[in-house]
């Protein structure tokens, strides 16, 4: 789709401000009742949802060009989707994420880009990762992991590392953790390790569709020589990547987060725990697992009008709102550790506060994605929770790094780190 598919939507607004918070339903308390960490920091209706809807409807109608402060107010979005959840509880026929995508690819065809992103671009094409890292160095991380290399040696499963657990050193033993956990547990897993590469998903998220699909379509084109049948990941964007971005293209694989994973061999008893860890903590729920986790659902009906006033859709529509997350598994992972405690936030599942790093917001506004980040230790810290545990190494760095700058004594984990404590 184009831009300019979206123009209904623009139009269709009511200016509810429903997109500023989650449901009102779900408030429980003034604190934690924002949704859009854009216009929470900004606080001018530009930096919401009903804003960027506006100033988009304005350049397709020739009335404003690009200014400093319409890119700003384009990049300075976590594209979250906490937007997206509310206008579709509101409102069922409004699309801003998918805009937001649009607007965001408009942008860079004419050439409206932050030198942030663009660096981060550059290194991606030479390199194929997004962490400004020696491509040289992708398989580093499983230096020494007794596991079948799918590129030599076929495996049943594949583990897909990602950017992030493959470079950031303090995280690069979630990777190693998942992988041992599932091999001990008889899966047969291989990796591609230096021959791995950048899933794209971000690169989609900061507007660079072209990089995107070229990282799509190589990947999807390499798994199926491979005779790859289904990939298990521990990163947040690459499962959201895969199961809901690859598909439009082609590529239809069976895509597993490791705690879904983990959850089914829990559950069949093929992973056991004989340790207890007393201690208390917090979920939370990385936007690309969660509201926007929801598997891909190929729609090609039509939009139409009952009277001229009323829209449907014909055959229905899919309604991502996010619902069909991934949300169980890693709360029923926690909860069969024994001597663990799960305690909640106010604003969880598809409702959760974004931890900040998305959307090419931590690389261009480093200051809105660690005040993003600080918003959420602040609504951990009221649980009582000793730690936050997720299961997304770019939410997993920007929390730790809040944490770290703020003095906070608060730890996080990942959902792998606990497993292995309590075997």
């Amino acid at each position: 789709m184009a831009l300019e598919d979206y123009k209904a939507d623009m139009e269709r607004c009511s200016q509810c401000s429903y997109c500023k918070w989650i449901p009102f339903d779900q408030v429980k308390s003034w604190r934690f009742a924002k949704g859009c960490p854009s216009i929470a920091y900004s606080n001018f209706l530009s930096y919401s949802a009903r804003g960027r809807f506006a100033v988009a409807l304005s350049l397709l109608n020739g009335q404003s060009t690009y200014t400093d402060r319409v890119v700003d107010i384009v990049y300075k979005c976590v594209t979250c989707g906490s937007c997206d959840v509310s206008d579709k509880i509101c409102r069922y026929n409004l699309e801003p994420l998918e805009m937001m995508h649009e607007l965001r690819f408009r942008l860079v065809e004419d050439d409206q880009l932050l030198p942030q992103h663009t660096a981060v671009i550059d290194h991606l094409r030479k390199e194929d990762n997004m962490m400004m890292k020696p491509g040289a160095g992708r398989g580093d991380w499983a230096e020494g992991l007794d596991v079948k290399h799918i590129t030599s040696e076929p495996a049943e499963v594949l583990f897909h590392a990602g950017c992030r657990f493959s470079y950031d050193e303090e995280l690069q033993k979630v990777a190693r953790t998942a992988v041992t956990l599932l091999k001990d547990a008889g899966v047969d897993i291989g990796i591609m390790g230096k021959d791995e590469s950048c899933c794209g998903g971000r690169a989609y998220d900061m507007g660079y569709k072209g990089e995107f699909v070229k990282f799509a379509e190589n990947a999807a084109e390499v798994w199926k020589a491979a005779g790859v049948k289904t990939v298990v990941t521990s990163c947040a964007d690459c499962y959201h990547a895969f199961n809901r971005l690859y598909p439009p293209l082609g590529a239809h694989f069976e895509v597993l987060h490791t705690v879904q994973y983990l959850d089914r061999l829990i559950k069949e008893g093929k992973i056991k725990f004989s340790k207890t860890i007393p201690m208390r903590v917090t979920y939370h729920d990385p936007c690309h697992l969660g509201r926007q986790g929801e598997p891909y659902v190929l729609w090609e009906g039509k939009e139409k009008k009952v009277k001229n006033q009323i829209v449907i859709y014909e055959p229905k529509k899919p309604r991502y709102n996010g619902a069909w997350g991934v949300y169980e598994p890693p709360r029923d992972v926690l909860k069969s550790i024994p001597g663990l405690e799960l305690v909640e936030m106010e604003r969880i599942r598809e409702y959760a506060w974004c931890c900040g790093a998305g959307g090419g917001a931590r690389e261009a506004y480093p200051d809105f994605s660690s005040w993003t980040a600080a918003e959420r230790i602040e609504e951990a810290k009221s649980t009582g929770a000793e730690a936050i545990v997720s299961a997304c190494g770019w939410c997993e760095r920007n929390l730790m790094d809040a944490i770290n700058a703020a003095g906070d004594k608060m730890k996080v984990f990942d959902v792998t780190d606990l497993v292995k404590q309590a075997i």
